[in-house]
C-alpha cells in the first residue's frame, strides 16, 4: 500500500470524510450567502460526504496526504452582482475552512488535553496521533488548494489579485490546469522531481512550527 500502514489509511479515511466535505460546504455556504443559489440547487449545501467526494481526489488523500473533492458549481455572474470580490471570497472559503479545522485541532494539543505519544504505526490510533494527522492534512489541503492552477481555489484567488497582464496569462493556461497538476504532482515525482517537497513542505513545516505543533 505504497508503504502506508492499514492504520494510517483508516485514519486518513476518517479525516477525508470530515475535511473535504467541510471544505466544499464552506464554498457552497459562502456562495449562498452572496446570493448565488447554484450550490443549493445542486445539493452541495450539505456536509454529506457523498455529495462532495471525488474518487481520484479521495484516493490521493489516502495515499499522498493531499487531494481534492468535486468542485462546487457557482454562477460567477450572480456573485459578481453582489461584489467584484465575491468569487474570490467563495474560493478562499475552502482553504480557510481547512486552516480553521487545523487551528481547532491544535487547541487540545497546546492545552495538554491529550497525552503525547510516539508518532508511528499504531500510534495514529491515539488521540495525539490522530490530531497530528488531522492538522497536517488540513494544512496540506489548504496549501495545495492555494496553488494558482485551475480547478484549484488558488486560480480564482490569484485572478482577483493579479495585475491584468498576469490574469490574462492565467486565463490562457486555465484549460490546461488539471493536466498540469497531474504532471507536476503525480508525473514528475516518477522522474525524481518532487514539486510537493519543493513548494508545499517548507511552508507546511513553518506553519506547524508557528502553531507550536513541533
Amino acid at each position: 500500500m505504497l508503504g502506508l500502514s492499514p492504520e494510517t489509511l483508516i485514519v486518513r479515511l476518517i479525516i477525508l470524510l470530515i475535511s473535504l466535505p467541510v471544505h466544499e460546504f464552506a464554498h457552497a455556504w459562502t456562495a449562498d450567502r452572496f446570493g448565488d443559489t447554484t450550490p443549493r440547487q445542486y445539493g452541495r449545501l450539505t456536509l454529506n460526504p457523498l455529495r462532495h467526494l471525488d474518487v481520484v481526489g479521495s484516493l490521493m488523500i489516502l495515499f499522498a496526504g493531499f487531494g481534492w473533492a468535486k468542485p462546487v458549481p457557482v454562477n460567477p455572474y450572480a456573485l459578481g452582482r453582489k461584489s467584484p470580490a465575491a468569487l474570490m471570497w467563495v474560493s478562499l472559503a475552502g482553504p480557510m475552512s481547512n486552516f480553521l479545522m487545523a487551528l481547532l485541532a491544535v487547541i487540545p494539543l497546546r492545552a495538554g488535553w491529550v497525552e503525547p505519544s510516539a508518532y508511528s504505526g499504531l500510534a495514529t490510533f491515539t488521540a495525539y496521533g490522530f490530531l497530528l494527522d488531522f492538522i497536517y492534512i488540513n494544512l496540506t489541503l489548504m496549501l495545495f488548494n492555494l496553488i494558482p492552477l485551475a480547478p484549484l481555489d488558488g486560480d480564482k484567488i490569484a485572478d482577483y489579485f493579479f495585475p491584468p497582464s498576469w490574469a490574462r496569462a492565467l486565463e490562457r493556461i486555465r484549460p490546461y490546469g488539471p493536466m498540469m497538476i497531474l504532471v507536476l504532482f503525480i508525473g514528475l515525482p516518477y522522474v525524481g522531481v518532487d514539486i510537493y517537497s519543493m513548494l508545499i513542505t517548507p511552508v507546511l513545516y513553518n506553519l506547524l512550527s508557528l502553531l507550536g505543533v513541533f
